[in-house]
Parts: C-alpha cells; structure tokens; sequence
C-alpha cells in the first residue's frame, strides 16, 4: 500500500503504541468475560486448564496495557502535562490499580489450581470460592468497562481547569 509508505516513522510507532493499548484493553476484558463464564464449583480438567490459560492472558494484556499506556503518557500522547494535571487521569490509573490488586486474588487461585492439574488431578473449588471468584470477576468487569468512559472524558479535556 503506497500510503503507508509516506507515513512518517513516528506516526507508525505512535498507531502501533495506541493500537496495543486499545487491543489489551478489549483482550482484558474478553479475558475477563470468559473466566466469568466458566467459572463454577468443581470444573472439569478442560474448564480448569482453560481458567488458567485464560488468566494468563488477561495478565500479559494488562501488562501490555499498562506499558502501552505509560508509553502514550510520555512518548505519543498529548503531553505529560496534559495527563498528570487532570483528575480524572488518576480516577483512571486508581481503578486499574484497584482492579490489578483485586485481581490477584483470582491469579493466585488459578496457579494453585494449576499444581493439581499437573498431577492429572482435579482442583477442589466449592461453591463459596466459586461464588467469590465470581463477584471478583463482576467487580473487575465493571471497572473495565469504566476506564474507556474515564478515557474518553478525559481525552475531551474533562477534568482540566477552565
């Protein structure tokens, strides 16, 4: 495509760097979705070993996630400044904080399950762990689906002073 040829090299890393961002967020979230779907008391061998498979995604893409949005902060976005002096930038990072903090939880969970998986063995998960894990989820859902808004408002000067 000649197009992309006259593109300066900047632009593309700076697409490149956005288009991580928003694929992280939505592979996040999908990650997310089915870890709340599958979850229940006493999955089979595949549900468990999907839950744990599952769960490793969602923590490269939040990691994806926050390297890419440390990137935008400082290389390719509207400036530091921008950023740094508006609140609701920091409502934004304090909910990823939060739901990455509240996430560990389920993580943890997922890598003891994964010992007994080893050993051709079955994960013991009752109905009150598998309750909580799912409030967790729906927690951690809700907080992702608020960081675009936050994004979106922030990115339209909400926040900044006159």
């Amino acid at each position: 495509m000649p197009g992309f040829a006259v593109l300066p090299t900047d632009v593309l890393t700076s697409a490149g760097v956005a288009y991580a961002h928003y694929v992280s967020i939505m592979l996040c979230f999908g990650a997310l979705v089915l870890e709340r779907r599958l979850i229940k008391a006493n999955p089979s061998r595949g549900e468990a070993t999907l839950m744990v498979i599952t769960d490793v995604v969602y923590g490269i893409a939040a990691l994806t996630l926050l390297v890419s949005g440390i990137l935008r902060v400082l290389y390719f976005g509207q400036g530091t400044e921008f950023y740094t002096a508006n609140p609701v930038f920091w409502w934004k990072v304090g909910l990823y904080i939060a739901i990455g903090t509240l996430s560990l939880y389920p993580t943890v969970t997922y890598i003891l399950w994964a010992l007994p998986l080893r050993k051709g063995e079955l994960p013991q998960v009752s109905e009150a762990l598998a309750n909580r894990l799912a409030w967790i989820l729906n927690i951690e859902l809700a907080g992702f689906a608020a960081i675009p808004l936050l994004a979106t408002l922030m990115a339209r000067g909400v926040g900044l002073a006159g």
